[in-house]
């Protein structure tokens, strides 16, 4: 388990990046067969990701439910859109299999937004948490001075002349 940070914490990165949210929902949750696969091959994605910085994924954070949440953080557009169109990695096998498996029978949902994130366009505060989301990918510093609020950490993340 990571150190909680005690205090108010921001986590900054220079330049533009990425957050990719993708995942999938159980429609009909008897059905394993149907789900379980998407499961693994995410699984199969995610430990080919981790330890290929060189793609342009810097991390993310994975819930699990019925509805499955993956918030992801990449360095561009272009090295997300890379990874998903390369025929020799793991995404564009799982989507094939996933278009012949279930295409658009309703069994399972998925589902991805792609928000491209310019300098001074986010802000961010954690208070008394271990390095999660941005603050897991991020250096993080103290908030307090200007970072204290929200509008001074979004001013704060605004590049220099």
């Amino acid at each position: 388990m990571s150190k909680i940070l005690e205090g108010r914490w921001t986590a900054k990165l220079e330049g533009s990046f990425v957050v990719f949210i993708i995942g999938m929902r159980i429609n009909k949750p008897w059905l394993i067969h149907r789900w379980l696969p998407l499961v693994v091959q995410m699984t199969r994605m995610l430990r080919e990701l981790y330890p290929r910085p060189d793609l342009g994924f810097m991390g993310g954070k994975t819930w699990f439910g019925r509805t499955i949440v993956l918030i992801q953080y990449w360095r561009s557009f272009e090295d997300l859109e890379d990874y998903a169109k390369a025929r020799d990695l793991e995404h564009l096998p799982a989507w094939a299999a996933f278009n012949r498996a279930i295409g658009t029978n309703g069994d399972v949902g998925i589902y991805h937004e792609t928000y491209c994130i310019e300098p001074g366009q986010y802000e961010n505060v954690f208070v008394n948490m271990p390095p999660t989301l941005i603050g897991a990918v991020a250096p993080m510093i103290e908030a307090r001075g200007a970072r204290a609020s929200a509008r001074g950490r979004l001013t704060d993340s605004k590049p220099t002349a």
